[in-house]
């Protein structure tokens, strides 16, 4: 008797009493189940969508397309597969066959009721071009990143200093410790590349790409300068374009824009480019410890990803409306982050010493004078919270995970 289905199922269940982190989109993915027909989970491969599907649909049944006899079968008589599954399904990694959004339409139609199938992918972009052909009106996006601040903070793990934290990055396997960071990271980057990379784009040469990638990182929190690229990877702004779209469709990086609403000054356009994981950011920067990371001279950018990424995941998870911006004139002004809320627009800056300094709040200040407004935060990588004047908070790097 082979044991081994057993063993995997006894692994499976102890890794998840052991080591439960509730995520924040648990109770925002059930109940969009039961308003719509298809529940469309995305984010980055291995942020956690299968466990979060199997915890909140445990009655559908489960099926993973990155199986090749299954997605043999999918591809060979997609009808006939999807027949299985009378009361639904949920359905992992989707876009390796494309094909069944056809068979999904007249098969959800014919049933008329909510919390049908469940699908996952790690391509947003291939996701929202299938549904959007195919499901039109039918479904809706549950976007699911890396583990945040706040879910960590709310499971109580054991508090780790800024540095580690930054330089593992997020994603449940390393969080979890099932794997060391470093061969963790090393085999998702060659995985990315290696299959995903090639599903999105019919990229020939894949060195070439590599090469882009690690630009990119050491581009972190700089605006995105296609001519520069393509100059030094030697390809032309066209496929300098494309890659990048790549990687934003991947979960891999996300573009902060510019803030020019109702603003008469001559402002930068171009957005600034930001990763979803600093752990990957710092792999690919070839830093490899907290030591080398301290000293390294890219701190002060990685440390603003990390706090944008975090800005970026509160929203995602807390279902929050607005958007999030930075602002640059053609004087030099630059406010970090614009947090546009319903009652009005927050300025953020973000610095990585560990203590604040007056001089900080400059860019604040010539907001606040240039919009008539009072408020603002000064997110910093130290830990005792303060008030500053003008009604600025003065925010340790702990409490990003409130924001």
């Amino acid at each position: 008797m082979d044991f081994t289905p057993i063993l995997q199922k006894i692994v499976y269940l102890e890794f998840n009493l052991n080591f439960m982190i509730e995520r924040s989109l648990k109770a925002e993915t059930l109940d969009t189940a039961r308003e719509f027909i298809i529940v469309c989970v995305t984010g980055p491969r291995q942020s956690g969508k299968t466990t979060l599907c199997k915890q909140v649909f445990s009655d559908k049944p489960y099926v993973s397309l990155e199986d090749p006899d299954v997605a043999h079968d999918a591809l060979t008589d997609g009808r006939k597969f999807l027949g299985r599954f009378k009361n639904g399904a949920v359905i992992d990694e989707i876009q390796r066959v494309p094909e069944l959004f056809n068979y999904l339409q007249g098969l959800v139609d014919s049933k008329n009721k909510n919390n049908q199938f469940v699908l996952t992918g790690s391509n947003n972009f291939l996701m929202q071009e299938k549904i959007s052909q195919s499901l039109a009106g039918r479904g809706a996006y549950i976007e699911l990143l890396p583990f945040s601040t706040a879910e960590l903070k709310r499971a109580k793990l054991k508090k780790k200093e800024l540095g580690e934290i930054i330089l593992n990055g997020f994603y449940p396997a390393i969080v979890s410790k099932l794997s060391s960071p470093q061969k963790w990271l090393e085999n998702y980057i060659k995985t990315y590349i290696e299959r995903d990379v090639r599903l999105i784009r019919n990229i020939g040469n894949i060195l070439l790409f590599e090469k882009f990638l690690k630009l990119c990182a050491g581009r972190a929190g700089q605006l995105i300068n296609v001519n520069s690229l393509s100059v030094e990877v030697g390809v032309d702004n066209k496929t300098i374009g494309s890659w990048l779209s790549v990687l934003q469709s991947s979960y891999i990086i996300f573009l902060l824009p510019p803030f020019f609403r109702s603003f008469n000054k001559r402002v930068i356009k171009s957005p600034k480019l930001y990763f979803y994981d600093t752990g990957i950011l710092c792999y690919l920067l070839n830093l490899h410890s907290t030591s080398a990371l301290s000293k390294s001279s890219y701190y002060g950018a990685i440390f603003e990803n990390f706090v944008l990424a975090e800005l970026t995941k509160n929203r995602a998870n807390k279902e929050q409306s607005g958007k999030l911006y930075f602002l640059r004139d053609s004087s030099g002004n630059e406010v970090d982050v614009i947090i546009d809320k319903e009652d009005g627009l927050v300025p953020v800056e973000i610095k990585s010493a560990k203590k604040a300094d007056k001089n900080f709040l400059k860019n604040i200040k010539w907001f606040q004078k240039v919009f008539r407004q009072e408020g603002g935060m000064l997110i910093f990588g130290g830990e005792k919270e303060v008030f500053h004047q003008n009604e600025i908070v003065q925010v340790p790097w702990q409490k990003v995970a409130d924001i």
